[in-house]
């Protein structure tokens, strides 16, 4: 007997290859959100620990707080870059769960299907031996005991 094909065996290798290139991409923007987030905290640290000297001339006051000021937008751009790369991780880990949902579904079709094809397997044996012991109820022991074994 002929097994029966999967159908949707090639749209499932295909959900299966998309899944893999969606953890990839979401590995990739985890990564990216994380490396972004400790750039933030460089900045943000390197901040925190600048301190004036208590008298400075005016134009080197002047040149320190343009420079703290310029550090500051840095350290603020940095942040906004580290949450903007969260949430865009967080955009790519959800079209993975997505991707690895529609695998999910389709390989539970696929466990279906071997279940069925199982199933039916078990059901064709069963009928076969109920075919040999119902032959031989018809026949009857009477005649079982009439035949006489081949020898050569």
């Amino acid at each position: 007997m002929k097994r029966a094909a999967f159908r949707l065996q090639p749209v499932l290798e295909l959900r299966r290859t998309e899944e893999r290139a969606a953890a990839a991409a979401a590995a990739e923007a985890a990564g990216a959100a994380a490396d972004a987030d400790r750039r933030a905290t460089d900045y943000e640290t390197a901040l925190a620990g600048a301190v004036l000297p208590r008298s400075l001339p005016a134009g080197q006051f002047l040149a320190a707080m343009t420079l703290l000021r310029t550090a500051a937008t840095d350290a603020s751009d940095a942040r906004a870059l580290a949450t903007a790369s969260a949430e865009q991780a967080e955009l790519v880990r959800s079209r993975w769960t997505a991707a690895a949902q529609r695998t999910k579904a389709l390989e539970r079709l696929r466990e279906r299907h071997l279940q069925a094809l199982a199933s039916a397997e078990a059901a064709a044996e069963e009928r076969a031996v109920d075919d040999l012991v119902t032959g031989r109820a018809r026949r009857g022991p009477a005649r079982d005991a009439e035949e006489v074994p081949w020898t050569e």
